[in-house]
């Protein structure tokens, strides 16, 4: 029986409803978390390689800065031979040592062999050049006959030439200048200078290639991120709409059909289908049951017209209603005798066969009732005195069969008193049709009459 009324259902279950969204919502935040962890990093690899390009930047700076400080100190001994600059030449070249920080800076930084091939080439040259300066403040010195002892050690080491010691102290100072100033000097300068462009245009090449594939990567990956948001945004906006049109549409349908009293519609998921079907088939069952109780509560279970409780009903129904209508009490003739003679179900046979003749003879707008053992009583409907003759040929017909029977069954009649009403059944109308029933019996039975004034 469950599998029958399963069958013909169609529809999407809830609970597999469910677990694909929950599995759909789970894929997409994890794939959400790992877009914005891949973001993240993408924006620290721009930022790492805006801040590597920044520390290659300077360590080109304190290559150029230190190179280019040595320089001026060296020129500045030999314009003002002032001998504090020898000493911030030292200074410079022995402690605070900013072009071989230099180098140590950019391995730091970055990894490019060809930028830092370059800077050593800058620092070799800028060494190089000071053996130059280093010669030109010796140079300088032996000009002014500046004492040898207050000079640092390179100066003092230094091995000047016969020739250089054969000049006057002005050729001398003039040979000393032309080293720091002259072309060649500017020329080796230039190398370094070459040489530290080069070293950070690569720098600047790679890095700027690092940065261009980092947003890149960036701008990719927070596309992916927009795309997973808007899908999970999607996705959300179906499931409620789903719950509307599988869950709470059904339910507001399902609680107006139980307020209405009536079947429920097969709507909704797979679930709320089954519920309807099932609901409906117990509304079918309790609905016959019900029928069922009320025939019985309704009518005679011998005969199966209206038992006595629902001929009372049916007059305070009509009381007072503004219908014509005409009441008939029906008594089956010596009806003790037959159940003496015959047994009592023969008798039942009978009374089985009255109403059946009762319900056939008589309009479906009219109501055959057993109010008795033998008594039985009818409520013709939509009815005026003028159709009283036809009343009493089908009371007639009935009788004429009833006492010639055919079916086996001992003959009897009917005696019947009837009143008609012009406005429903009134409280006078049992009492006029007893009355007349009455009159039936006094004048032998087997035949109808209705109330009359000179009946009382």
């Amino acid at each position: 029986m469950e599998d029958k009324r399963q069958k013909p259902i169609r529809g999407i279950r809830i609970r597999t409803l469910n677990f694909v969204m929950i599995a759909v919502s789970c894929v997409l935040y994890v794939l959400l978390i790992a877009a914005t962890i891949h973001v993240s990093r993408s924006y620290t690899d721009v930022h790492t390689s805006m801040d590597d390009y920044i520390g290659c930047e300077q360590s080109d700076t304190l290559l150029t800065e230190g190179s280019a400080y040595l320089t001026e100190q060296v020129r500045l001994y030999v314009v003002t031979l002032d001998p504090q600059c020898i000493e911030n030449y030292f200074i410079e070249a022995n402690a605070t040592r900013r072009r071989e920080k230099a180098l140590e800076q950019l391995q730091v930084h970055h990894d490019s062999e060809e930028a830092y091939q370059f800077l050593v080439e800058a620092l070799e040259n800028s060494n190089d050049l000071m053996v130059r300066e280093i010669h030109a403040m010796r140079l300088a010195a032996q000009a002014i006959g500046q004492d040898l002892s207050e000079l640092p050690e390179a100066v003092r080491t230094v091995q000047l030439s016969g020739n250089e010691l054969s000049l006057t102290p002005d050729e001398q100072l003039s040979r000393a200048r032309e080293m720091v100033f002259g072309d060649a000097y500017q020329a080796s300068k230039a190398l370094i200078t070459g040489n530290v462009e080069y070293s950070l245009g690569t720098i600047h090449s790679a890095t700027h290639q690092e940065m261009l594939h980092s947003a890149e990567e960036l701008e990719r990956t927070m596309s992916q991120q927009r795309v997973l948001i808007s899908v999970l945004f999607v996705e959300s906006l179906i499931t409620f709409i789903l719950i509307i049109l599988l869950i709470v549409k059904p339910l507001q349908i399902y609680v107006n059909c139980i307020k209405e009293d009536k079947m429920m519609e097969i709507v909704g998921s797979y679930e709320f289908k089954y519920l309807a079907l099932t609901y409906n088939d117990i509304y079918e069952v309790n609905a016959a049951n019900e029928m069922m109780l009320r025939h019985k509560a309704e009518h005679d279970p011998l005969t199966g017209i209206m038992n006595r409780g629902a001929f009372d009903h049916l007059r305070a129904l009509l009381a007072g209603k503004a219908t014509p209508l005409a009441l008939l009490i029906i008594d089956v003739d010596y009806f003790k005798q037959v159940n003496d003679g015959y047994g009592h179900e023969a008798g039942d046979q009978v009374l089985k066969k009255v109403a059946r003749l009762l319900s056939e003879s008589f309009r479906n707008t009219d109501y055959p009732a057993r109010i008795g053992g033998d008594e039985f009583a009818m409520i013709l409907t939509d009815i005026t005195s003028d159709m009283q003759p036809i009343v009493e040929s089908k009371v007639a017909s009935i009788n004429s069969t009833l006492t010639h029977p055919t079916d086996g069954l001992p003959p009897v009649s009917l005696s019947v008193g009837g009143a008609f009403s012009a406005s429903g059944f009134t409280d006078g109308l049992y009492k006029e049709a007893d009355l007349a029933l009455y009159r039936v019996k006094e004048q032998g039975r087997c035949g109808c009459r209705f109330y009359h004034q000179e009946d009382l």
